[in-house]
């Protein structure tokens, strides 16, 4: 998945301006106590940071 894939699947779940938010803000157990962003910055996978994201918030299947 490109980063800009994931980008877009984020704004359609969360919003464009909370995705940032919730991206920079939340950290997530699931990626080792890390936000998105570090979690990407890190070397993560885009499709594995969003199938995170995914299983932790509860994504319709239709954004997946």
């Amino acid at each position: 998945m490109r980063l800009t894939d994931f980008w877009q699947r984020m704004a359609e779940h969360f919003g464009p301006a909370y995705a940032d938010s919730f991206a920079r803000d939340h950290v997530m157990s699931e990626l080792g106590g890390r936000t998105v962003y570090e979690a990407l910055d890190a070397g993560w996978d885009a499709k594995d940071v969003w199938r995170v994201v995914c299983a932790a918030m509860d994504v319709p299947r239709h954004l997946r």
